[in-house]
């Protein structure tokens, strides 16, 4: 019994060595959370803090933003919130001076946090600027027969 526990031991051991799981890497995630009081920002704390591997939670209630630090995947902390019956998303915008044009239509929200606008794809908002662009200066070409003439 002497031996064949310790090979037992020994086998359990080796074979543990040989399970590699992938360490999460620590991560801060955004969201953007519907909350309208105090009790809704409790709930919303109190379920992100149970989750595994989460390291802090902080809630700012008049930017409606939570961001969770931790060994986290961003999707199951959004799923967690949601299973609270709030609405919640990832957090969608970014500072304003990080777009190239940030008072676009598609970057613009009035619903957006003060200096911030929607992320969005910055290689279509200039596509289409530059094609306005190129439109007007073709206008007021030499090289256009219809351009204006009146200099």
């Amino acid at each position: 019994m002497g031996l064949s526990g310790t090979i037992d031991y020994l086998s359990d051991l080796f074979r543990s060595t040989h399970k590699h799981k992938k360490k999460k890497q620590l991560q801060t995630v955004e969201l953007k959370v519907r909350m309208d009081c105090e009790g809704c920002e409790l709930k919303v704390k109190k379920v992100l803090s149970s989750m595994k591997g989460v390291k802090s939670v902080h809630i700012n209630m008049k930017q409606q933003k939570v961001t969770v630090s931790g060994y986290v995947e961003p999707n199951k902390v959004l799923k967690k919130v949601q299973s609270t019956g709030k609405k919640a998303e990832i957090w969608p915008y970014v500072p304003y001076n990080l777009v190239s044009q940030p008072y676009a239509v598609q970057s613009y929200d009035k619903r957006a946090p003060p200096g911030y606008v929607r992320n969005v794809e910055t290689f279509t908002v200039t596509t289409q600027g530059s094609r306005q662009e190129e439109h007007i200066a073709n206008m007021f070409s030499d090289e256009n027969p219809n351009s204006c003439s009146v200099m």
